[in-house]
């Protein structure tokens, strides 16, 4: 699969979330405050992924988006100081999540039935004098029955899912800004 951006990574899907922020810093220096941050620095992120069962106290993990590739998140795409697309899969609704480790070509002709993919991104473009980061999620069910059960789970973790990624745009232009 010749893929690039999330767009071609997953053009179909069940559900999808958007959040953007303007940050004061060149597109070179939010996207490099992109790769260094470290999620797990903002305790609200703590408290939401160890409630997921992704953080575990006592053995802290970055989670820098290398730690979350580390961590079971698939790098489907990067384009240096534009882009970089995250792909998970599993059964999120599940308490253990039924994550399963792909390669990016494995990722990209799963079918098993019963099971969802996620496509998770960050794209950062020059907005005037700054820059604009955004990040955008898709899910999509494998079948019937897994769009029912993740649309069940969504209602109830969507809004703290939509926290996380919140958070993470305020850390990343917080420390663009902060190289000012």
């Amino acid at each position: 699969m010749k893929a690039s951006g999330i767009e071609a990574w997953m053009p179909q899907f069940d559900v999808s979330e958007l959040h953007e922020r303007r940050v004061e810093a060149p597109p070179h220096e939010t996207y490099a405050a992109l790769r260094r941050i470290d999620l797990a620095a903002s305790s609200l992120v703590r408290v939401l992924f160890a409630a997921r069962g992704l953080l575990v106290p006592r053995r802290r993990r970055a989670y820098t988006i290398d730690g979350l590739v580390a961590a079971g998140f698939t790098l489907l795409h990067e384009r240096p100081g534009s882009e970089i697309v995250l792909g998970l899969t599993g059964r999120f609704w599940r308490p253990s999540g039924g994550l399963v480790r792909l390669t990016p070509a494995e990722f990209a002709s799963f079918a098993a039935p019963g099971s969802a993919q996620a496509v998770w991104n960050f794209r950062v473009a020059p907005a005037g004098r700054g820059s604009l980061i955004s990040t955008e999620t898709r899910v999509r069910g494998t079948d019937a029955a897994a769009r029912r059960a993740f649309r069940r789970y969504w209602r109830v973790v969507g809004p703290f899912s939509a926290l996380i990624r919140r958070r993470t745009l305020a850390l990343v232009g917080a420390e663009a800004e902060r190289k000012r």
